[in-house]
């Protein structure tokens, strides 16, 4: 894939890929730090380890369509919280 505001793949980077991949090529690195981590469901295969949220195996925000995922449960987490403030 072409670089863009929706997918960046940094072949640079000395952790390219970061999570194991079929096609490092097609690693969207634009969200490298998952801006749905503190989310309690973010929709994404992981798993608690002692306390912690453990995302090695979710690759949802590496894939050419995670942009699209991430942007629409942002916005639904957006919408939600807005409703239970309007509702205070």
């Amino acid at each position: 894939m072409e670089n863009s505001y929706r997918f960046f793949n940094n072949k640079d980077c000395k952790y390219l890929p970061c999570h194991k991949t079929e096609n490092p090529d097609e690693f969207n690195c634009l969200f490298c730090y998952c801006p749905l981590y503190l989310l309690e469901e973010c929709g994404g295969n992981y798993k608690m380890t002692n306390g912690v949220k453990d995302c090695s195996d979710c690759l949802i925000p590496h894939r050419p369509k995670g942009y699209d995922h991430i942007n629409k449960v942002l916005g639904e987490e957006i919408s939600r919280r807005r409703e239970i403030n309007l509702s205070k």
